[in-house]
């Protein structure tokens, strides 16, 4: 049950966020999002689990992913409001404490996202380094990869509390910085096959270092590929910054994904060729260093090796400012909601920025890259790139299933195939599941419920508060507003 209308904002005299997105600001948004982190975590993991068929998880995942994007395209026309999975929940089902923990998933797959970007931009930095004879610190080694990605984190931060104009502009840069770098392991990748190095033959020879069948092969390989398949969701919470969105969104997150999945397929492509048979597992024990061996394999006379770690770490850390970015976001709007302690909504008068959900959602990021480096027996990026996915395929379930409840509303400017969120549901549900992922690799629902049960704490506190001080119950008082 919500609590009276007329309640005072807590914001009080605080300004408001700001409209700053076009068409083509949100295509690189989305793009930059999908493309970056996740193409060079987990590559290297799906050719282990299915060879040289690596192409066919993409597939399947960017499937998956297109039905639920059309789900989230009904919904945002339908809804224009930038509360995301939150609000199609709450408009679906109507019991707050449901809608408070959709809200907080996504708030904690954005923060897992950027931990594994953070992790991914250290290892190639130190690598780079060690390559130019800098530095003089080991690569390999976990005390200095986890300095370098706790110094990022807090980088970030400070980019974000400049405010969303100056961080969307700047993940125009970024993006076109990591669009270049994939470029060049395509091209590589379709040079060594021009010059017989590479056998296509390969593309469809499945092998599984696990020796699961092929089912269960592409579909473990599938949830891995998830990952790189998010990011077209953090848009739809960007939803009151950008110009025109009813018209916008649907055309541009199809376009996006589609840009996104070419990509994948390429590069997939390019990693098949390169890398010898046989190679593949010892290529991915040096952890997020795939396509960077693509490279020095593939062109080990050209200096394109020297500067090739150092276009990574551009483009793993778009994917890092998009997630703290939506993150900081979803906080302020879940305490300007009174669902979360009131100090996480306190905006900075000149910037214009959340800063206490930007130092919160830092923290926690930090937290945690501390914790699955120093006292989980796993690969890190490993362990965050599953959380990530296990979280917002959890997600994407509910948002299936809200949008086939919410067709009792009056339409939107797009309506989704009549079967597709009945199909995505299901999809969805199945690759949360455990026969989806390896038995080390269960950690995942370790962290996942960890993040959760922190939020559950947070909102009961918030609870006992607004009882005990305010005299009111919590609960969502304006949902289409969650982020104003």
């Amino acid at each position: 049950m919500t609590a009276s209308s007329a309640d005072v904002d807590v914001n009080g005299p605080e300004p408001d966020l700001q409209r700053v997105m076009g068409p083509k600001l949100l295509l690189l948004f989305i793009v930059g999002d999908i493309l970056g982190a996740g193409i060079y975590a987990v590559t290297g993991e799906m050719a282990l689990e299915v060879g040289g068929i690596v192409w066919v998880p993409f597939l399947v995942a960017f499937a998956v992913a297109t039905l639920t994007a059309l789900s989230y395209l009904e919904l945002v026309t339908k809804f224009p409001q930038a509360a995301g999975a939150a609000l199609y929940t709450h408009k679906a089902f109507g019991i707050h404490f449901v809608t408070f923990l959709v809200a907080f998933g996504v708030i904690c797959s954005g923060i897992t996202s950027a931990s594994t970007a953070a992790n991914l931009l250290g290892t190639n930095l130190l690598a780079g380094l060690d390559g130019l004879g800098v530095g003089g610190i080991d690569p390999e080694s976990s005390t200095a990869i986890t300095g370098v990605a706790m110094g990022f984190m807090v980088l970030l931060a400070l980019i974000n509390l400049r405010g969303v104009g100056e961080s969307v502009r700047f993940n125009v840069f970024l993006t076109l910085v990591e669009m270049l770098a994939l470029v060049i392991v395509i091209v590589i990748g379709f040079v060594v096959i021009s010059r017989g190095d590479g056998d296509l033959g390969r593309m469809v020879v499945f092998e599984s270092g696990s020796e699961r069948g092929l089912f269960l092969a592409v579909t473990v390989a599938t949830a891995i590929a998830f990952f790189a398949m998010v990011g077209f969701e953090d848009s739809v919470n960007m939803v009151e910054e950008t110009k025109d969105p009813e018209r916008t969104f649907p055309r541009i997150m199809l376009t996006g994904l589609g840009i996104a999945v070419l990509f994948y397929v390429l590069v997939s492509i390019s990693v098949v060729a390169v890398i010898p048979e046989g190679e593949i597992e010892q290529v991915v024990a040096d952890e997020g260093k795939v396509l960077l061996n693509v490279v020095s394999t593939g062109a080990p006379n050209l200096p394109i090796d020297d500067v090739f770690p150092f276009l990574t770490v551009i483009a793993v850390a778009n994917t890092a400012l998009i997630n703290m970015l939506m993150a900081s976001r979803l906080l302020y709007g879940l305490a300007n909601q009174d669902v979360l302690p009131r100090s996480l909504g306190k905006v900075l008068p000149g910037r214009r920025t959340p800063w206490v959900g930007i130092l919160f959602s830092t923290v926690l990021a930090l937290g945690l890259i501390f914790a699955v480096t120093f006292l989980a027996d796993t690969s890190v990026i490993k362990a965050l790139s599953g959380t990530t996915a296990l979280l917002l395929l959890g997600v994407f379930a509910i948002v299936n299933v809200a949008c086939v409840v919410l067709r009792r509303e009056p339409s939107g400017a797009f309506s989704a195939p009549t079967w597709a969120p009945y199909v995505g549901a299901v999809a969805c549900l199945f690759f949360v599941g455990p026969w989806a992922r390896d038995r080390d690799d269960w950690i995942q629902y370790q962290v996942a419920g960890g993040l959760i049960v922190l939020g559950i704490v947070l909102w009961a506190a918030t609870w006992t508060t607004n009882r005990g001080v305010r005299a009111k119950k919590t609960g969502f008082r304006d949902i289409e507003h969650l982020e104003d």
